[in-house]
């Protein structure tokens, strides 16, 4: 088994563990050294406007925060764990209604006990992205 396709195996484990991401359908889509794709499919039990249909926002932070964690865990230091220390979600649009969300997170730098990711979040493209997150999250074993 390849480098990345290990990596790929523990964060689809990553997500899988978590009830949430279970429970609002996030898919892995696409993983790299320290970067992840992930995707939702629109559900009616995620709007939270049902009006016009647009997903909670909740449910984007979740998106991001989880893409985030993944792409943390696919770092080429392979931390062996990791929690969410703080995150920052600039919102700019609605997402559209009965949309897929894509996030996409990038672990741009990684010390011994901090990584730093950054992310976007996009039904059409990522040139017009619905949030922008960074954020911070915990590592544990960081080799070095």
């Amino acid at each position: 088994m390849t480098d990345i396709e290990t990596k790929t195996r523990i964060a689809r484990q990553f997500i899988e563990a978590l009830p949430h991401s279970r429970a609002l359908g996030m898919k892995l889509v696409d993983i790299g050294d320290g970067w992840a794709v992930m995707a939702l499919d629109w559900r009616a039990d995620l709007v939270g406007d049902p009006e016009t249909e647009v997903v909670h926002g909740g449910v984007v932070t979740a998106l991001l925060d989880t893409c985030g964690g993944s792409s943390v865990m696919s770092h080429p230091t392979a931390p062996r764990g990791t929690a969410t220390i703080d995150l920052r979600i600039d919102y700019m649009r609605a997402a559209e209604p009965r949309r897929r969300i894509f996030a996409r997170a990038e672990c741009y730098r990684i010390t011994r006990s901090v990584a730093f990711v950054r992310g976007l979040a996009w039904t059409a493209s990522p040139d017009d992205p619905v949030a922008a997150a960074a954020g911070a999250f915990s590592v544990e074993g960081v080799e070095r």
